[in-house]
């Protein structure tokens, strides 16, 4: 990777162009002035341009270029390209850019990045890509590196940082300042300090303004305070971000099973985590899996194939109960114009449900101690709400239809639709998860067939004994 030297050039006038728009978004104008630099192999004018942008910017800037043109941004910015850039990128995005990079220049720009950003941008590449770059690295970041790549994806220990500051229990405040000023591999921020015995067993932690606040020849442990929120470093993410949240937590300390300090967790990671963990469900929600805006044709039509297959099964049983009453229809063809509404307003109504119960699971506010407190909660509401559109929609189909007897079959369906509408939110994503399936995925292709079929089958079924009609 090579160093250009520019200090002399980019001291020269140029342009100051708005990274952003007032809506948030990179300035078009900007992009079009660094792909004019790359295509002119322009590497002072894109370093003047580019160069000193935020990793989150970059990132943006990154996705926003055409694929050919990533690779050549990175080449022509050299060792002034900030890798960490590539964990604010979408993962198809980084992962092709990182197929056409050379492994040696990725250690190389990896080797100046905080552990979690590097096995951030590691822990999705080819075995074989991986092997070759981390044996480019030191030993001493190669095993760091590779003890963090060993933990189970998605826990603590992936994401945790291996940089952080420890001290012997027997140490002063004054020790802790000196070292703290004349070490120089410290990580560039922190916001504790860890106090381990012989073996690295974590006994403490100490706040740094504590340290600031007390004198020189105070103890270290007499300042500290026990970690009683040490996270384990096997711990899934999703529990960590929790207890971050419970406890306002900004760092925290992790452990191995013996309660060796193996590295920290702060909270700009867990924030991470959070919105991660949110837009998986919100994804899974409407069965898309963990696609990427930048992915594939084929490979987002693949992940959402499953379950849309799944929803036919389900809309043919749906189907199958109208066939049912195939005579009742062709007897009275306003049934067939307000079905749909039925069917409509319990798939919405089950919906709201089962989106507060997936995030009450998640969060783990839901559960054996409350169950029931919910529910009696949701088929109230259903019964209110059905009521309250029983007598909108009750009313319409009379006025519509001129007859009053249609509007009572339609009312009383949609109060019995409201109402399964509420038991099936709720009971169907806590049977889900009982039996290991996840709610947020499969929830919705089921609850969306109980209110269909339990809509179709009360509408017409009340229809035909009211009047009278072929069942």
């Amino acid at each position: 990777m090579a160093n250009i030297d520019l200090q002399d050039d980019l001291t020269a006038d140029a342009p100051v162009l708005s990274v952003r728009d007032e809506e948030g978004h990179l300035n078009h104008a900007f992009i079009q002035a660094v792909e004019a630099t790359i295509d002119a192999e322009d590497a002072i004018g894109l370093l003047k341009l580019a160069g000193k942008l935020h990793e989150a910017d970059t990132g943006d800037l990154i996705e926003s270029l055409g694929e050919a043109d990533r690779a050549r941004f990175v080449r022509l910015l050299g060792d002034d390209f900030d890798y960490t850039a590539l964990t604010e990128t979408d993962e198809a995005v980084r992962l092709k850019l990182l197929e056409t990079l050379p492994n040696e220049d990725i250690a190389e720009g990896l080797g100046d990045l905080d552990s979690d950003d590097a096995v951030y941008i590691l822990e999705d590449m080819d075995a074989e890509d991986q092997a070759e770059i981390l044996g480019e690295l030191p030993y001493a970041d190669r095993a760091q590196l590779q003890r963090a790549l060993d933990y189970p994806e998605s826990s603590a220990g992936r994401r945790m940082q291996t940089e952080f500051i420890a001290v012997a229990p027997f140490w002063t405040v004054g020790q802790t300042i000196d070292y703290m000023r004349e070490a120089r591999d410290l990580p560039d921020s922190f916001y504790e300090i860890y106090v381990v015995d012989p073996t690295f067993r974590l006994l403490g932690a100490v706040a740094l303004d504590k340290v600031l606040r007390t004198t020189r020849d105070e103890k270290v442990t007499s300042i500290m305070t026990e970690t009683r929120h040490a996270v384990l470093a096997t711990e899934d993410q999703e529990e960590v971000a929790r207890r971050f949240e419970r406890y306002n937590l900004v760092s925290s300390a992790v452990v191995d099973e013996n309660e060796r300090l193996v590295g920290i967790l702060t909270v700009d990671d867990i924030v991470d985590v959070i919105q991660e963990e949110a837009e998986e469900d919100l994804r899974a929600l409407a069965g898309v899996g963990d696609e990427e805006i930048s992915d594939s044709v084929l490979t987002i039509a693949r992940s959402r194939l499953t379950w849309l297959v799944v929803n036919l099964g389900t809309a043919v049983l749906a189907s199958i109960i109208i066939a049912l009453f195939e005579d009742t229809i062709e007897a009275m063809v306003a049934l067939a114009v307000l079905m749909p509404i039925v069917a409509s307003m319990g798939g919405n109504a089950g919906t709201q449900t089962m989106t507060v119960a997936v995030r009450g699971i998640a969060t783990q506010e839901l559960g054996a101690r409350n169950m029931l407190r919910v529910l009696r909660r949701e088929v109230l509401v259903g019964f209110l709400n059905g009521l309250a559109l029983a007598v909108l929609i009750g009313l319409t189909a009379w006025a519509w239809f001129q007859s009053p007897g249609l509007g009572i079959v339609i009312a009383g369906s949609i109060i019995i639709n409201m109402l399964f509408a509420g038991l099936s939110g709720l009971l169907i994503p806590i049977a889900l998860d009982k039996v290991n399936v996840d709610p947020a995925i499969a929830s919705s292709v089921f609850v969306t067939t109980v209110t269909d079929v339990v809509g179709f089958f009360a509408f017409l079924g009340i229809a035909a004994l009211w009047f009278g009609l072929p069942f």
